[in-house]
């Protein structure tokens, strides 16, 4: 029978924490990897899109929200230099991209450590209380394992933004070979706009992911760095 966890709390807690082992080598390496990977992507898909900065095609563009549309991105956010030079390094780091997140899910599906990271129905509920915790509407941690609610609800969406990342990239690349996953994104226009979404979704995630870790739990930071955690929060589920 499980045994239902309570909520955080600081009290009673004498003298340092005990340092455990939190992350494994492949899961640090994939993370640095990948975060090398996806700011020279940005900066390179940025790139590309400074050539034609609307979406559809010229006289017809598409109805869509874009606060770009028609204006050049700065070139402190670009990477390439010119539209070739763009398209080479979004090709060179693509590739390295998708093949780390595959390992890396090949590696949560092999370990078991998939199920700390899933978002499940029953999650709902301590996500609420985690978000209620966060504008001070709570005064009380909620309970958590390794990962909490919110946490669980950001890795399985970047993994979802991550596959649809991917997809309409490669809609965009072979859109006459790939008919049918180009017609799924909408078109081959519209394939390029979700790609260019999931740009500024993966950048607000990484934006609000560093400060949380900076903000929440810093320790995490030097965890993901060496391997081993000594901070608030359990180390396992």
């Amino acid at each position: 029978m499980t045994s239902i966890p309570e909520p955080f709390s600081d009290q009673g807690v004498s003298g340092p924490r005990p340092l455990v082992k939190r992350y494994g080598a492949l899961v640090r390496l994939a993370h640095w990897l990948n975060a090398v990977f996806l700011v020279g992507m940005i900066a390179s898909g940025l790139q590309i899109y400074n050539a034609y900065t609307h979406f559809g095609i010229r006289g017809d563009l598409l109805p869509v929200p874009n606060p770009l549309d028609g204006h050049p991105v700065p070139n402190w956010a670009r990477l390439g230099g010119w539209l070739a030079g763009g398209l080479n390094w979004h090709f060179l780091l693509a590739w390295p991209f998708v093949i780390t997140g595959l390992v890396y899910l090949a590696f949560l599906a092999i370990s078991g450590e998939w199920r700390s990271l899933v978002f499940r129905p029953r999650d709902i509920g301590p996500a609420v209380q985690m978000q209620l915790y966060y504008l001070k509407l709570r005064k009380e941690h909620p309970s958590q394992g390794k990962h909490n609610a919110l946490q669980k609800g950001a890795y399985t969406f970047i993994v979802v933004l991550g596959a649809i990342s991917a997809l309409s990239g490669f809609a965009i690349y072979k859109p006459v070979q790939l008919a049918w996953l180009t017609s799924a994104f909408g078109g081959y226009e519209l394939a390029r706009y979700w790609h260019f979404v999931a740009v500024w979704l993966f950048i607000a995630f990484t934006l609000l992911h560093v400060s949380l870790v900076f903000l929440v739990d810093p320790a995490s930071l030097r965890g993901m760095i060496t391997g081993w955690y000594r901070g608030r929060f359990p180390s396992h589920d």
